[in-house]
């Protein structure tokens, strides 16, 4: 009987392992917001940053909102999705144009989550 190891898509995503990813894309610590739309749920980078003078967050507060949010993803079942778009998209976010990733819920979560 052969032991199956975990992969990476088995794992919940870590608030230290999403801030990497982001700054390993694209060089900031941008804000992520969960959005509902039309019925269907959305992960959005935003295009302000904790590094921007103007960020509304203390690094504290964005710890904490990351903690938070990355629960949500693991709630969902979405870690892997989010893990793959951060690492492969090419698009950037931009002054008053977030990216957008439509998150595909396992069969039951969406209910659970999408009033």
């Amino acid at each position: 009987m052969s032991v199956r190891q975990p992969s990476r898509a088995d794992q919940p995503l870590g608030a230290e392992e999403l801030l990497a990813l982001l700054r390993r894309r694209w060089q900031a610590s941008y804000d992520l917001q969960l959005v509902q739309r039309r019925g269907r749920l959305y992960l959005q980078v935003m295009w302000a940053y904790l590094e921007q003078q103007s960020f509304p967050l203390s690094p504290e507060a964005y710890a904490d909102a990351l903690e938070e949010l990355v629960g949500t993803l693991n709630g969902l079942g979405v870690a892997d999705q989010v893990r793959q778009w951060l690492e492969t998209t090419r698009d950037k976010p931009r002054l008053g144009k977030a990216l957008s990733l439509p998150l595909e819920l396992p069969a039951g979560r969406a209910s659970e989550f999408l009033l």
